[in-house]
């Protein structure tokens, strides 16, 4: 983690806008209903074969409710800096899929993203944000960290370290 306050503030600020993104995306999802992936991935170019797996009728309301929670969780995980590092896992993860989904090779959704877009650049800040130790900067995790429950099982450490 780094002492100046300058760089902290920029963590803050890089977490609470990628909190925003995910909390955003979530809202049109979870609150709506009938959201379903189908739509968006039936229209996927690259990987298109990959991705119809998961429009599976059987498959689909699964995936479409791990999509949306999903975004909920990490959007709510980084706004209050609660378990950072997992969250910012799951979203980079998220975000590489939504980027080969865009993907009509090597363009990224139009003729302007050449094999880097927005998810790409997300993703680096989440790496950022995990490698900055976000969550204790103005968050949770470093709260938590020091809890009894933490110190009594290391193996917990991770989560909010």
């Amino acid at each position: 983690m780094t002492d100046s306050s300058t760089e902290r503030s920029l963590v803050l600020i890089f977490r609470l806008l990628m909190a925003w993104t995910f909390l955003y995306a979530a809202s049109h999802q979870v609150f709506v209903a009938n959201f379903s992936v189908v739509g968006f991935l039936n229209s996927t170019k690259t990987f298109h074969d990959v991705f119809m797996v998961f429009t599976n009728p059987t498959i689909a309301p699964i995936v479409s409710f791990l999509v949306a929670y999903g975004h909920l969780l990490i959007g709510l995980s980084l706004l209050v800096g609660f378990m950072v590092r997992v969250s910012g896992v799951f979203g980079i993860a998220l975000l590489l899929m939504y980027w080969t989904a865009h993907m009509d090779f090597p363009y990224i959704e139009d003729k302007n993203n050449f094999l880097i877009d927005y998810h790409i650049v997300y993703s680096v800040v989440l790496i950022y944000l995990i490698v900055k130790h976000a969550g204790h900067v103005w968050g949770l995790d470093g709260l938590v960290e020091k809890m009894a429950i933490v110190r009594d099982h290391p193996s917990l450490r991770p989560l909010v370290a």
